[in-house]
C-alpha cells in the first residue's frame, strides 16, 4: 500500500495512492493517520469505496509534522570509505526539525551565505507504533514503512564545530516521500537500490544492503534513549558520491535539479534556487567584508 500526503484546498489530506487513482482518508496527513491503532484497516477499507481525487496532486512531505526527526550519518560503508573514516561502533546519530520537510517537487531557497549546498540521497523508515526501549524485532515490526529523503546539507554551517546541527537544519530543505510504501510491501534489507542525480547526472549510486545499521538497529538503539511515536521519521544515511568528497568539493547552484530515486518508493525532484541577499546579511561567525 502506498500513502501520501496532498495539499487540498489550503490544507493537507491523507491519502492511498491506488494504480489508477488516489483515494481521500479523514486524517490531515499520514503521520495523524499513523497515529490510530487501525490505520492499516481504515486505509484498505477506504481503496474498497470512497471517491477517488484527482491523481495530478500536489504533495506535501509524507510526515509534515512529525514529532521527532533522527538522522544516522556516515552509515553506508561506501561512503564512510570516501570520508576516510573508520567504520562506527555506535549510529552518529543528529536531529532535524519538523520544518525543514519539504514536498517531493517543491523547490529549496537557500540563502548565497549558505556556501556548500550538499545532496544526501536517502531511504527514510517512518514509525508506525509507539517504541520505547525496544528490541530489534519489536523496532522492526513498529516500522509502518518506507519513503525517500533528500538530506540538503548547508556544509559551511554543518562545519562551524563538531556538532552538525546548523548545517542540517535550515528551513525547508529536506524533501520527503513522495509516498509512504508500506513495510509488507518493500524490504530494504534485501537490497534497494538508491540513486541521486543533479541535472540528469547521476552523483550517487548506491544500495541499501550496504548500511551498517539498518532501521530496526537504528530504530531500537534510539528508543532506547527516547521514545518514538507513530508518525516519526528516521534517516538512515547517505551512500557514497556527497559533493563534499569530490576533489575539489562540488555545490549546488542556483538553477540545479536533483533527483532522488529510490527504488521502489519513486522520485524526489528538487529545483534549487540560490536567494541573493545583502553582503551584511549573514549571521554566521564574523569575517571581514570589504567595504563598498
Amino acid at each position: 500500500m502506498r500513502l501520501g500526503t496532498a495539499r487540498v484546498d489550503g490544507a493537507t489530506r491523507a491519502v492511498v495512492v491506488a494504480e489508477r487513482s488516489v483515494v481521500p482518508l479523514p486524517f490531515a496527513d499520514v503521520g495523524e493517520l499513523l497515529g490510530h491503532p487501525t490505520w492499516r484497516d481504515i486505509a484498505e477499507s477506504a481503496l474498497a469505496g470512497a471517491p477517488d481525487m484527482p491523481a495530478d496532486l500536489d504533495l506535501a512531505p509524507v510526515v509534515p509534522r512529525p514529532s521527532k526527526v533522527v538522522c544516522c550519518g556516515h552509515n553506508y560503508a561506501g561512503h564512510i570509505r570516501e570520508m576516510g573514516l573508520p567504520v562506527p561502533q555506535h549510529p552518529t546519530l543528529f536531529a532535524k526539525f519538523a520544518d525543514t520537510l519539504t514536498g517531493p517537487s517543491d523547490v529549496v531557497t537557500v540563502p548565497d551565505w549558505a556556501e556548500g549546498l550538499d545532496w544526501e540521497a536517502e531511504l527514510a523508515a517512518v514509525v508506525g507504533a509507539p517504541l520505547h526501549r525496544a528490541t530489534r524485532a519489536e523496532a522492526a515490526a513498529a516500522i509502518a514503512g518506507w519513503t525517500a529523503a533528500n538530506d540538503l546539507s548547508v556544509r559551511s554551517w554543518q562545519r562551524h564545530t563538531g556538532q552538525w546541527l546548523p548545517g542540517k537544519s535550515f528551513d525547508r530543505t529536506t524533501s520527503l516521500g513522495p509516498v509512504l510504501v508500506t513495510a509488507d510491501e518493500l524490504d530494504p534489507g534485501a537490497g534497494l537500490a538508491l540513486t541521486c542525480r543533479v541535472n540528469g547526472e547521476v552523483v550517487q549510486r548506491g544500495d541499501t544492503a550496504d548500511l551498517v545499521f539498518d532501521a530496526a538497529a537504528l530504530l531500537s538503539y534510539i528508543s532506547s534513549f527516547t521514545a518514538l511515536a507513530p508518525g516519526d521519521v528516521v534517516l538512515t544515511g547517505t551512500p557514497a558520491g556527497v559533493g563534499a568528497a569530490e576533489t575539489p568539493p562540488r555545490s549546488l547552484a542556483d538553477g540545479d535539479l536533483v533527483e532522488v530515486d529510490l527504488e521502489g518508493v519513486g522520485v524526489l525532484r528538487t529545483p534549487i534556487r540560490i536567494e541573493t541577499t545583502r553582503r551584511d546579511a549573514n549571521p554566521g561567525p564574523a569575517k571581514e567584508v570589504p567595504h563598498e
